[in-house]
C-alpha cells in the first residue's frame, strides 16, 4: 500500500465529534485527474499514485495504511435557516499529513458513498461537479487566494442519478482543515459546553497556536477568524468570484475557500450578479458576500460566548457579548481595508498614506460604477487598464460603448499615478508590469468550464478539461495557447447562465 504518513489528530483527540466509516466500494475505478504538484507538496509518490493502485485508492476501494476514515459532525445555517444536524453526508476525512513546508493538511474524500449523516442522499458525486472542484480550486490557487485543492478525481464506473444518469466520481480534497463555523454550531446547539471547549482549543492549537496562552483565547480566536475572512472575501471580490452558497457549514475556520458547487466568476460587472440556481432571493449575490461573511461570523461568535462567560453570570455574559460585538462591528472596516489594499495593487498605485484612503476608495468605486453602467467585462477591464498605464488605452476604450465617461475617470487616475510617482512610486513601465501581475488575463470563464465538464461527463473526453486547467494555472501570462480562454462569453449566454450544487 502506498505510504501517506498519516498523523490523525482529529480522530485521536476528538472522539465523539465524528463517526468512523468506510468509503463505499465501486466497480471499476479509473483515475481522471492527479495533481502531481500537490502530491509533491504532500510528500507523496506521484508516479506510484498515477496507476491502478492510485485509482483504487482515490475511488475508495483501498484505504491507505494509517488512514482512519471518519464522517465529521457539523450543523449549519443554510440560506439563513438553521439545520442542527448536517455532517459529512457524502464525504470522509481519511486523515492528516504534514507537508514539505511543515503544514498539517487534511486529505478527504467527497462522493465516497452514504454515511450516517446522509439523510435522504445517496452519498455519491458525478464527474462534472468533481472536475469543477479541480478547476475552481486550481484557479483560485493560481490567483494567490487561499483555497482547498483537489488532489485527485477518480471515476467509479457506476451511474449517479440526478435529473438524469451521470457518470460517478470521487474527489480527493486537501485542506488546512475541515473545521467549519457549522462544526461549532453542532455542539453549541446541543448545549455541550465541554465538547465546544474541546473543539475551540483544538482549533486554536491547529490554526492559531500563538493564542493558546492568551487569557481571552476564545475572543482572540474570533478575531483571528474574522481577519482571515476579511482578507479572503476581499480577494474574492477583487477577481469577481461568487461562491454561491455561503452557508455557515461552508465557512472554514482556516480562512480557505471551500466547497465549489454553484460558484462562478462574474463576466460583465454587476454587483447583483447571482448564478446559483438555488439562490432565488440573491442572498449570496456578489455584492452581498462581505455582509454574509459578517453574518456568519456573528453565528460563530454565538458559539463561543458560552466559553467566555457562564450563563449564570449575567454581568460576565453582557461583557462577553460586548467584546464579540466589537469584533463583528469592526469587520466591515477590516474588510474595506483589505479590499482597498487589493484595489490599489490592481490600479497600479503605490502604498499611500491614510489621507489618501478616502480618495482612493472613491477612485475605485467610480471605476466599478463605470463598468456596471456599461456592462463591461470585469476581468478584461482591469487587465487592459495596465495597457493604459503604458500609455495605450485603445484596447481599454474598445470595451466601452460610451468612452467619454472613461476618459474623465482616466484623467483622475493618471493624476493620482503622477502624484504617486512624485512620492517615489514605480513609474509607468513598472506600474504596468505590476498591474499585469495582479490583474489576471484568464479566469474560469463559465462557458469554457461548462464545455470542459460536458466533454468529460458526456463523451469521456478530458482534453478540453486538461487544456482549460493548463490555462487557469497561468492566469497572468498572455500566450497564444491561452487566448481562447481569455475571451468572454456572448452576453446572451452569460445572461441565462446558471450553476448547480451538484448534490
Amino acid at each position: 500500500m502506498l505510504p501517506f504518513g498519516f498523523d490523525n489528530t482529529y480522530a485521536r483527540e476528538l472522539p465523539g465529534f465524528y463517526v468512523a466509516w468506510k468509503p463505499a466500494a465501486v466497480p471499476t475505478p479509473r483515475l481522471l485527474f492527479l495533481n502531481q504538484a500537490l502530491a509533491a507538496e504532500l510528500k507523496l509518490d506521484g508516479a506510484a499514485l498515477n496507476g491502478p493502485e492510485g485509482a483504487a485508492l482515490f475511488a475508495g476501494n483501498a484505504v491507505p495504511e494509517g488512514a482512519e476514515p471518519i464522517a465529521q459532525a457539523y450543523a449549519g445555517h443554510q440560506f439563513g435557516g438553521f439545520s442542527p444536524q448536517l455532517g459529512d453526508g457524502r464525504a470522509l476525512l481519511l486523515g492528516e499529513v504534514i507537508d514539505r513546508a511543515g503544514r498539517r493538511r487534511d486529505i478527504a474524500f467527497k462522493g465516497s458513498g452514504r454515511t450516517p449523516f446522509s439523510r435522504s442522499g445517496d452519498g455519491k458525486a458525478a464527474v462534472g461537479p468533481m472536475l469543477r472542484e479541480v478547476l475552481i480550486g486550481e484557479a483560485l490557487h493560481a490567483l494567490g487566494i487561499p483555497t482547498t485543492r483537489a488532489l485527485a478525481v477518480a471515476a467509479t464506473g457506476e451511474p449517479v442519478y440526478r435529473e438524469q444518469a451521470l457518470p460517478g466520481a470521487v474527489l480527493t480534497r486537501v485542506a488546512a482543515s475541515h473545521l467549519r463555523v457549522g462544526t461549532f454550531q453542532f455542539f453549541a446547539a446541543r448545549g455541550d459546553i465541554d465538547k465546544l471547549r474541546q473543539l475551540a482549543d483544538y482549533a486554536i492549537a491547529r490554526h492559531d497556536p500563538d493564542l493558546a496562552a492568551t487569557p481571552e483565547r476564545y475572543l482572540a480566536l474570533l478575531q483571528a477568524v474574522a481577519a482571515r475572512q476579511a482578507t479572503l472575501i476581499a480577494q474574492w471580490m477583487n477577481v469577481g468570484f461568487i461562491h454561491g452558497v455561503m452557508n455557515t457549514d461552508n465557512m472554514a475556520i482556516s480562512g480557505e475557500s471551500i466547497d465549489f458547487g454553484p460558484c462562478a466568476f462574474m463576466e460583465a460587472y454587476d454587483p447583483a450578479a447571482v448564478f446559483s440556481s438555488i439562490d432565488h432571493g440573491g442572498r449570496y449575490a456578489y455584492s452581498n458576500q462581505p455582509h454574509i461573511a459578517r453574518w456568519n461570523l456573528a453565528r460563530f461568535a454565538e458559539t463561543l460566548l458560552p466559553l467566555m462567560a457562564s450563563a449564570d453570570d449575567e454581568a460576565a455574559v453582557q461583557h462577553s457579548v460586548a467584546q464579540v460585538m466589537t469584533v463583528i462591528d469592526a469587520f466591515p472596516a477590516r474588510y474595506a481595508t483589505a479590499l482597498l489594499q487589493g484595489q490599489r495593487a490592481k490600479l497600479g498605485l503605490h502604498a499611500a498614506g491614510v489621507a489618501d484612503d478616502e480618495a482612493d476608495t472613491a477612485l475605485a468605486n467610480d471605476w466599478l460604477a463605470l463598468l456596471h453602467a456599461q456592462a463591461v467585462d470585469f476581468t478584461l477591464a482591469w487587465r487592459r487598464l495596465a495597457g493604459a498605464a503604458d500609455g495605450n488605452d485603445s484596447a481599454l476604450r474598445a470595451l466601452f460603448a460610451e468612452p467619454t465617461a472613461l476618459a474623465a475617470w482616466l484623467t483622475r487616475w493618471r493624476e493620482r499615478c503622477r502624484r504617486d510617482d512624485a512620492a517615489g512610486g514605480p513609474g509607468a513601465v513598472e506600474r504596468a508590469a505590476r498591474m499585469r501581475r495582479v490583474n489576471p488575463w484568464i479566469i474560469p470563464r463559465n462557458h469554457r468550464v461548462e464545455e470542459a465538464l460536458a466533454a468529460a461527463s458526456g463523451n469521456d473526453d478530458l482534453v478540453p478539461f486538461e487544456r482549460l486547467l493548463a490555462a487557469l494555472r497561468q492566469p497572468f501570462d498572455e500566450t497564444p495557447e491561452g487566448a481562447p480562454y481569455a475571451e468572454p462569453a456572448l452576453a446572451e449566454v452569460t445572461a441565462c447562465y446558471r450553476t448547480f450544487c451538484g448534490t
